[in-house]
């Protein structure tokens, strides 16, 4: 009855983390190939081609966010109801969730402080000092660390995607040591305080 019920909510979950990553992974490369190739393409001209702008008025988080917010949920989801599945499983669920949480993490750490320095930049704000070589180093980093998301994005879906296409395993693994049971839940803590300091410094 246990196995039964872990069996149904991680496959759940895992059929919401698919079916999520598949339209996010398209998404993002678009925006990459597409949006991104615009405004970066002759910098730092190029740049008032920046979303959020007269030029182009469009908000892409309203997509990317709550997108993103649930696939973390999702994904984090199917690793605690399966945590007990033995490790090849359990590391595909593991795969889909650390890509995701990573993603988000590079988003953060890396892509805020260059969409701030990018965009003031374009708007000619006085908070903009950097000079032009210095906004073209940031718009090439921009591309290049974003080819780094869609890789990540890329190994969470076909984690999540083999993980989907394999039958339930029925054994159980043993039950870890306390030691990682306590890590375990500070790691779903930090995630969870992550998580928090994302949605309010949005």
């Amino acid at each position: 009855m246990i196995i039964g019920s872990r069996k149904t909510v991680t496959r759940v979950f895992l059929w919401i983390s698919v079916l999520m990553w598949g339209p996010l992974l398209g998404a993002k490369i678009f925006d990459l190939v597409v949006l991104a190739g615009a405004w970066s393409g002759s910098p730092p001209e190029s740049l008032r081609l920046l979303p959020y702008g007269s030029d182009y008025p469009v908000n892409t988080g309203d997509f990317f966010i709550p997108s993103s917010a649930t696939l973390l949920f999702a994904t984090f989801g199917a690793l605690v109801s399966g945590w007990r599945t033995p490790l090849k499983f359990r590391a595909l669920l593991a795969v889909s969730a650390i890509a995701i949480f990573a993603t988000l993490v590079l988003t953060v750490v890396v892509f805020w402080p260059l969409n701030f320095d990018l965009w003031n930049y374009a708007i000619g704000s006085p908070k903009a000092t950097e000079s032009v070589d210095e906004i073209v180093a940031k718009t090439r980093l921009w591309v290049t660390m974003d080819w780094v998301r869609v890789a990540a994005a890329g190994a969470g879906f076909i984690a999540a995607l083999r993980a989907i296409s394999l039958p339930y395993p029925e054994n159980l693994a043993p039950k870890d040591p306390p030691l990682v049971r306590v890590l375990l839940v500070l790691a779903l803590l930090a995630v969870a305080a992550f998580l928090v300091y994302f949605v309010m410094n949005l």
